[in-house]
């Protein structure tokens, strides 16, 4: 059993590792392949939050939320264009591979409170304490040790071996030192994400982002895509993908949209706003590359900046010199670049939307948060794409299917290397779907591929 790609990296991010542990919790005798060194992926480059409704830790706040009403956000983001019986299988799953890693593997999850991501109608987002994906693959490592999970690591996949019947038998890997070594498998799961380190595949599927800041890891080249078509394998959504409109640059730091849930806003360089920045932070990747120099600046004040100092990133571009401040409109102007004259009449006008008595012709409702107060805080930040979500089609155990809709007989595939509940753009994407279906049809990978391991003993 094992998880890689060629030239990606392997099973050793959130999918593979909790795919792992639940293999190993059902028997099987496990072994990850991690490319790199020190495992991480874009898992570590992420805020490291997961979505789920109706967990004990949103009890423990008083938050009712229940894994219907989280499907129906979910499907109300990608205008019902994602595969129903999947979104329902990830969220109705989701609450409990929270709890269980949280119980049952030390993961030190606690709710995310202080403001809503956009799409989501509860607060239900569950992080670690700095809110990093970096500190959520270190517990994640940790849990695979205490489990006794092999992970071998600079363990390249070149070559998947597969029967008539397209049952994979094994894999070549690939050593640093040019040596090849051959492991078979019983069964076997994807986890090696999704085609965005591959600029061929990008340009062909979302060309919009080709030239575009990739903020994923660059070994995600899309080869259990590749793998999995080869074997006769359906894939679909393959123009869908997470974006993120506020990346610090040239720091390349994510900033927490946080900032403009709260009633922040984003101008372009002429100091003038440009969009909706609620619609969504993914699709805003798209608005802030089309501006001038495909850049942005985000415009808050301190009681946004509350909700964002929770986020380690955050505090990382505090202490990097990304945020700026001006105690005025044209003090915050002349720390950005901006002109000063454009800014003041811009935060004027939000002023006057956020007392109702204008209204913004982006569409966007501003009356829920009070206006921006001096001093102002901004900071330059650009578009990028992090991870595609398309990928093969699953069903609800995982199991990767044929065009034909038929399993493939020993093949699993979770996370960015399977269609993920975003539907076929970018702007189907709700805050969080990318750890979701790691998590989730991680989990399910795991048990499932183990099931059927030990039935072919």
């Amino acid at each position: 059993w094992g998880a890689a790609g060629r030239g990606a990296r392997g099973g050793a991010g959130a999918c593979g590792l909790v795919a792992a542990l639940a293999a190993t919790e059902a028997g099987a005798d496990v072994v990850v392949l991690e490319r790199d060194a020190l495992p991480a992926g874009s898992t570590a480059l992420s805020s490291g939050l997961v979505p789920a409704a109706g967990t004990r830790f949103q009890r423990a706040k008083g938050i009712a939320d229940d894994p219907a009403r989280f499907a129906a956000d979910v499907l109300a983001k990608n205008k019902h264009r994602a595969d129903p019986s999947i979104v329902a299988a990830v969220t109705s799953a989701a609450a409990g591979a929270v709890e269980w890693l949280a119980d049952s593997h030390g993961v030190p999850f606690e709710l995310v409170e202080g403001f809503t991501y956009p799409g989501h109608s509860a607060l239900r987002m569950h992080g670690t304490p700095r809110r990093t994906g970096r500190e959520l693959m270190d517990c994640l490592l940790a849990a695979a040790a205490r489990a006794g999970i092999e992970i071998l690591t600079r363990a390249r996949a070149t070559v998947l071996y597969a029967d008539d019947e397209g049952r994979v038998r094994g894999l070549a890997v690939e050593r640093p030192d040019g040596s090849v070594e051959t492991i078979g498998c019983a069964t076997l799961v994807l986890a090696s994400n999704g085609y965005g380190g591959n600029k061929a595949l990008v340009r062909r599927h979302i060309p919009e982002m080709a030239d575009a800041l990739y903020f994923g890891h660059p070994g995600n080249e899309g080869d259990a895509l590749l793998w999995g078509e080869a074997l006769g394998a359906g894939a679909r959504d393959l123009g869908a993908y997470q974006g993120h409109g506020s990346v610090a640059h040239p720091h390349g730091i994510l900033v927490t949209w946080a900032l403009m849930t709260e009633g922040g806003i984003q101008v372009n360089a002429a100091g003038r706003r440009f969009s909706n920045e609620h619609r969504g932070y993914s699709e805003q990747a798209i608005e802030v590359l089309a501006q001038p120099g495909g850049v942005a600046f985000d415009i808050y004040d301190a009681r946004c900046e509350a909700a964002a100092v929770q986020f380690e990133d955050y505090l990382l571009a505090q202490a990097q010199g990304a945020v700026k401040t001006g105690e005025t409109a044209e003090e915050l102007a002349a720390a950005l670049g901006l002109p000063a004259a454009a800014l003041a009449a811009t935060l004027a006008e939000t002023e006057a939307m956020a007392r109702g008595e204008a209204r913004d012709p982006f569409g966007r409702d501003f009356t829920g948060k009070p206006p921006l107060r001096p001093p102002y805080r901004g900071i330059r930040v650009t578009g990028a794409l992090f991870h595609t979500q398309g990928g093969l089609v699953v069903d609800a155990d995982a199991r990767v299917l044929r065009a034909d809709g038929t399993p493939l007989p020993n093949l699993f595939a979770g996370g960015g290397a399977a269609r993920g509940v975003s539907g076929p753009t970018v702007e189907g994407y709700l805050s969080g779907n990318g750890l979701l279906t790691a998590v989730t049809l991680g989990r399910a990978a795991g048990t499932s591929a183990a099931r059927a391991a030990l039935r072919a003993r």
